[in-house]
């Protein structure tokens, strides 16, 4: 049902798709003359590999969904959350699959035109061997998981705040610079690169590109892949537990 749900919103697909080739020629040519201005290596990433690094993570925007959703704390917010406490299917799951859904459709839409444009214009530093793309596959899909898993817990916030906005601005600033988003998180200082690995948040990009692109390999790649389902499994556990109690705060309320 998510995937039917977005496959008619065609045009914001393609205004989206085009948005993030924009920014992503932006980007991968500041990340070039970045490079070529540091003696033409930086954090183990060269020309070629920094600009396929700047496209993938273009590419992973609508699919991981990095600017997020706000539907379950606005159902919070109107009460409407009471008809999914009473469906004979568990919310979490439900929100899940549908997020599942939507990430399938816009994986094409979304992710090709940007990929599309790199190859043509600086190139694509890609393996060649099938491994590390079956490997990131699955990268991608705990990526996307574990990105619902992160705002369904700001989501949950709502059972106990008013306003999301200020939370919200702080998440979408952490998680974006610290995913990896903006700069490689093999980039950062000892200390905030100390500081992203305690989050959950490379497991949202930097990670599936690591394993894409082949920077990670082997029993690497299967372990940064294991960090992923640690992570997941964590926040969902988190969410089941908050999403109780904050269901059971609106029954003593008389929602």
């Amino acid at each position: 049902m998510g995937f039917r749900r977005w496959s008619t919103y065609r045009l914001a697909m393609a205004a989206g798709a085009f948005t993030n080739t924009v920014f992503g020629l932006i980007k991968a040519y500041i990340t070039v003359g970045a490079i070529g201005a540091a003696g033409g290596a930086v954090g183990g990433y060269d020309a070629a590999t920094g600009a396929t690094y700047a496209w993938l993570a273009q590419a992973l925007i609508g699919p991981v969904n990095v600017f997020g959703w706000r539907d379950l704390a606005e159902r919070i917010r109107t009460g409407d959350v009471a008809v999914d406490l009473a469906r004979p299917i568990d919310p979490q799951f439900a929100f899940l699959a549908t997020d599942l859904g939507r990430a399938a459709y816009t994986f094409i839409p979304r992710g090709g035109p940007p990929l599309l444009v790199g190859a043509l214009v600086t190139g694509l530093a890609l393996p060649s061997s099938p491994l590390p793309y079956l490997l990131g596959t699955v990268s991608i899909a705990l990526a996307v998981m574990a990105s619902f898993a992160g705002w369904w817990l700001l989501n949950l916030a709502a059972f106990w705040l008013l306003d999301l906005r200020g939370a919200t601005t702080l998440y979408l600033v952490a998680s974006n610079v610290l995913s990896g988003m903006i700069i490689p998180v093999h980039w950062f200082p000892d200390w905030l690169w100390t500081v992203a690995s305690c989050t959950p948040f490379p497991s949202l990009i930097q990670t599936p590109i690591d394993v894409v692109m082949g920077h990670v390999t082997g029993t690497e790649a299967l372990s940064v892949i294991g960090v992923q389902c640690g992570w997941l499994a964590g926040m969902l556990l988190t969410g089941q537990l908050l999403f109780r109690a904050g269901a059971r705060r609106l029954v003593v309320q008389g929602g």
